[in-house]
């Protein structure tokens, strides 16, 4: 059965939405790294930059009455989940490799499904399980080229966001009509009077604005198109789909920053991309 362009499937505009999210994500280890500013400067720029973008596109698409009438308790319960992920995958960046933060992110179909499972009584499709078996045996074989190079505090900061963009998937998936934009940006908000507290953002050098507000830029992006596709898509799905930031970081790192990971990763990033194609090919 043909699929007409004119008229995308809920699945195919899941999955496009989703993919799009996954591109401008992958970014992040090159805005956090190529700024020498402290973590929690880039957290406040970042997100003030970020709220004022999601905001404004609210307000131009005349979406922000529509999801102010659905801001319930699962959209703040998404806010928060956010902010203490998106706190934790900046301050990984620094603490840790790009490659690092892309694998242990690369667990979260896993944790999707699980949560999924226990919340939703949600059971993946056999071809899901079998691609996140592979997935996982990629992110084996680059952990395994990783160890003794890594910090414990960076990677367990990773692992906490991983588990906060599980969590958020799972939310979306049982209530799709909690709002994206607005979550996004309360999530960026209350992150800045703690920035405020901890460090001195307004202290920060003026050649490194431009890279900071664009991370907000591209964050607000990514934040709004990955929970938007969230809403029609199996939560293991969801995840899998962002699995692809695994390889797609560590070879933008490579290829910008000259971070060069061990072959392992890129073993690993291979079989973890041959995975997510395969779950993604046509059905019958």
């Amino acid at each position: 059965m043909l699929i007409s362009l004119s008229t995308p499937s809920p699945r195919l505009r899941g999955v496009c939405l989703v993919s799009i999210s996954v591109l401008f994500f992958s970014t992040a280890g090159l805005f956090t790294k190529g700024v020498p500013e402290d973590a929690w400067t880039i957290v406040f720029w970042r997100g003030l930059t970020a709220t004022g973008f999601t905001l404004g596109y609210l307000l131009m698409t005349n979406g922000l009455r529509r999801e102010l009438a659905s801001f319930g308790w699962p959209a703040l319960f998404v806010s928060l989940l956010g902010a203490s992920g998106s706190a934790a995958f900046i301050s990984s960046f620094k603490l840790t490799s790009i490659a690092n933060v892309a694998l242990i992110y690369a667990t979260v179909p896993f944790l999707a499904a699980i949560l999924a499972w226990i919340c939703l009584r949600e059971r993946p499709t056999s071809r899901t399980i079998l691609a996140s078996g592979a997935t996982l045996a990629g992110v084996l074989i680059i952990f395994g080229g990783s160890i003794g190079a890594s910090s414990l505090r960076g990677d367990l900061l990773a692992l906490w966001m991983t588990i906060t963009l599980a969590g958020s998937m799972v939310v979306y998936r049982r209530w799709p009509e909690t709002p994206a934009g607005i979550p996004s940006a309360l999530s960026s908000i209350v992150l800045l009077p703690v920035a405020l507290l901890v460090a001195a953002p307004l202290d920060a050098a003026p050649e490194y604005m431009p890279a900071m507000t664009g991370f907000g830029l591209v964050f607000a992006v990514a934040s709004v198109t990955l929970m938007a596709g969230a809403r029609l898509l199996p939560s293991a799905e969801t995840a899998l789909l962002s699995a692809l930031e695994t390889p797609v970081a560590p070879l933008l790192a490579f290829l910008i920053l000259s971070e060069v990971p061990p072959t392992a990763t890129f073993i690993g990033g291979g079989v973890i991309l041959s995975a997510i194609l395969w779950s993604q090919w046509p059905r019958r």
